[in-house]
């Protein structure tokens, strides 16, 4: 983590020889400020707010604007040139867009997820696999393609060989599982994590094909970013081990 340069005033000792204690690095000043902007992937949405708040408790000066989206429309912003500080995906392939411009510094895998099915409350359509997907007496809701959601979602399907009867394409994963917790959809292949954050408002049915189909995120700093210390401090907390735990507890796996 960059900072700024540090002085401290040691006392002078009164009796020669003797040196005053090096002041505890717990009373240091923070010398972190400003705002922070992080690009984060929709699915990140509930354990990013809460990683904010813990990053802002021990850096009070730094506030974290967190910008929640489809990762290709977050990386597509950074190619535009709207400047942010951190950028995070739900896949490898849409970061590499940003580093591949030389617009990200040294992306690191911070988490997993997988795809499963989520119902409205009830299962009211019977669905109970992933070939229900397939049947066009029922409403059916994807991810586009074009997001980390859409393509895993599209690549399981192949594996599998079921064609999906899908209704409406979704801009990101928390807009579909919004179909289904409104029950406008009767299903939607969303991320595990996601079924978990919705608690009681929609049904998770488990999809054990999707073990083989696994979105790994990367995180980095922007090359361009307008507070560069603040926005790799937090990166490193991501990281580190506040991070990893919280990701671990809102059901996404390890790197």
């Amino acid at each position: 983590m960059t900072r700024l340069p540090l002085i401290a005033v040691a006392g002078i000792a009164l009796l020669a020889g003797c040196v005053a204690p090096a002041p505890d690095q717990a009373d240091e000043p923070d010398t972190l400020s400003g705002s922070v902007t992080v690009l984060a992937a929709a699915s990140l949405t509930d354990v990013f707010d809460d990683l904010a708040d813990r990053f802002t408790a021990e850096h009070p000066g730094v506030r974290v604007v967190l910008s929640y989206g489809g990762s290709s429309a977050l990386a597509e912003q950074i190619l535009s040139g709207s400047p942010a500080d951190a950028n995070t995906s739900a896949n490898e392939a849409t970061m590499r867009t940003v580093t591949d411009a030389e617009l990200g510094v040294d992306p690191v895998i911070f988490a997993t997820n997988t795809l499963e099915i989520a119902v409205p409350a009830g299962n009211p359509g019977g669905v109970t696999g992933l070939a229900d997907l397939a049947d066009p007496e029922l409403t059916i809701a994807l991810c586009d393609p074009a997001v980390p959601c859409g393509s895993a979602a599209a690549e399981l399907l192949d594996a599998e060989g079921v064609v999906a009867s899908v209704d409406t394409l979704e801009e990101d994963v928390k807009a579909a599982l919004t179909k289904v917790a409104l029950g406008e959809v009767d299903a939607a292949l969303v991320y595990r994590t996601d079924v978990l954050a919705a608690g009681d408002e929609v049904d998770g049915i488990a999809v054990p094909e999707a073990a083989g189909v696994v979105n790994r995120y990367p995180i980095a700093r922007l090359v361009d970013a307008p507070n560069a210390a603040a926005a790799q401090a937090f990166v490193d907390f991501v990281l580190g081990e506040v991070g990893l735990e919280a990701l671990q507890d809102a059901g996404f796996g390890a790197p």
